[in-house]
């Protein structure tokens, strides 16, 4: 790639200079460090799309496709419900790399979906940013569980994320997303990172929820702030939307930690946020809650 084809790719925010020798330099991108940007290295692309659809055996797969370093693998279950497990086959995500999901729950069905094991954001090189994206969409009287387990962050990783949900009113949205701040047991930090991170939920065309976060640079020494985080190491996003969402609202902050809080949102719109020192204490807390939400239908990963 050429370096002005390559200072057009970082957007607007970047600014080029010269060396001494005469080479372009992008010396300016917000979020992301300012060192000279090394070769361009081979990246992971995947792209998942399903469907299911409703049937007198249960929910069943109606529609796959899938491409590059994503896969979807279908176990089986003692219920009626579908649950798809997607697996970066990459084995984590770096900058440059690009993930899409796409999946769609078909009238009265009930889909699970999860991933195999925590996904794992890398350092990045200079300018190069990963790109996750979903899109799930929810059909009247649907059922859909978002269920992935933890994202951790590594140092100097960059990434951007956005899940989108378009879902009728009277489908049934239960969403988690874990984050983990660096692996606290090998003395990790976030010194020099950046994440962005968005979760938009429509109901019949109309925004119901929107939660949007970005860290950038010392994200460790941000977390620190008694009024952001307090030093947590881990954090996770639950969210249901569901017309009875309000019933588990009572139970569900007896199992909340003293560092956690659930609040109902409005009418059918349930939100709580977890934080802990580290992912296995947020995993003691999310397991109980997420098996009770999901009416003990937790993906067995989860468990194990």
């Amino acid at each position: 790639m050429k370096p002005q084809t390559f200072a057009r790719a970082c957007g607007r925010n970047a600014r080029r200079e010269r060396h001494a020798d005469g080479a372009p330099e992008i010396t300016e991108l917000a979020g992301i460090s300012t060192k000279r940007a090394t070769a361009i290295q081979p990246r992971a692309h995947g792209s998942a799309r399903l469907s299911v659809i409703g049937t007198e055996r249960g929910t069943v797969l109606d529609g796959l496709r899938q491409a590059g370093a994503l896969k979807v693998l279908f176990p089986r279950v003692a219920d009626s419900r579908c649950q798809a497990v997607l697996i970066n086959t990459a084995g984590g995500v770096t900058g440059g790399d690009t993930f899409e999901t796409d999946a769609n729950a078909g009238p009265g069905t009930h889909l699970s979906l999860t991933t195999p094991a925590a996904e794992r954001a890398y350092r990045a090189q200079p300018f190069e940013r990963a790109g996750l994206r979903t899109h799930l969409t929810l059909d009247d009287g649907a059922r859909l569980d978002w269920l992935p387990q933890e994202t951790i962050l590594f140092d100097g990783c960059s990434v951007e994320r956005s899940l989108k949900v378009d879902m009728a009113a009277s489908s049934r949205l239960l969403l988690v997303e874990p984050l983990v701040f660096g692996r606290a047991a090998h003395g990790e930090s976030l010194d020099d990172a950046f994440f962005r991170d968005r979760i938009e939920v429509r109901r019949d065309g109309d925004p119901v929820f929107l939660d949007a976060m970005t860290f950038a640079g010392d994200v460790r020494s941000h977390l620190a702030r008694r009024h952001v985080a307090a030093g947590a190491g881990a954090m996770a996003s639950l969210l249901l939307v569901s017309p009875d969402a309000e019933l588990p609202l009572t139970r569900l902050r007896g199992m909340l930690p003293p560092t956690a809080g659930a609040s109902l949102l409005r009418d059918g719109v349930l939100f709580a946020r977890i934080l802990a020192p580290d992912g296995f204490v947020l995993r003691q807390s999310l397991v109980p809650i997420l098996s009770f939400l999901s009416e003990n239908a937790l993906p067995r990963n989860w468990m194990t």
